[in-house]
């Protein structure tokens, strides 16, 4: 469905992935949801709308639609700064952890969305399931080759 401005029509879908900083395992119980409320919130703010979203122990899954007034890049830089600040105002206990207010690693996954967007949303929701599957196939114990 597309959306309007004043002199455009548009449908700008994004499928966005994003992790803390050395992928420490940290977004789980409190902070979970506190990281989500503040994601929600910014993205609120500025007018960007998550259509899916889930916050996995070591990522952030979003599947967004962002007005053509923005570009990735400047919402990426402003959902991650601004909530970086607003997570260790929160939980000051986590700057020992990260230190000097660099709670996201710095690159992030972006791909357009295009037509598929109900197959992208099901896979953004789906994704818990999908890592409990892994793993339990990757906890599998096998036998030592090198033992006689």
């Amino acid at each position: 469905m597309s959306k309007s401005l004043a002199h455009t029509k548009w449908m700008c879908k994004y499928h966005i992935v994003f992790t803390p900083k050395y992928r420490r395992k940290v977004i789980y119980n409190q902070y979970k949801a506190s990281i989500v409320e503040i994601l929600k919130d910014l993205c609120k703010w500025k007018g960007v709308e998550i259509i899916e979203g889930n916050a996995r122990i070591d990522h952030i899954h979003l599947l967004v639609s962002i007005p053509p007034k923005y570009s990735v890049s400047v919402i990426m830089g402003y959902l991650k700064g601004k909530s970086a600040t607003m997570i260790f105002d929160r939980h000051a206990n986590l700057k020992y952890k990260f230190g000097n207010r660099h709670f996201w690693a710095r690159g992030y996954y972006v791909s357009t969305v295009g037509l598929n967007e109900a197959t992208i949303a099901k896979y953004v929701r789906e994704q818990e399931k999908h890592d409990q599957m892994m793993d339990r196939i990757s906890t599998k114990e096998h036998d030592d080759p090198f033992r006689g």
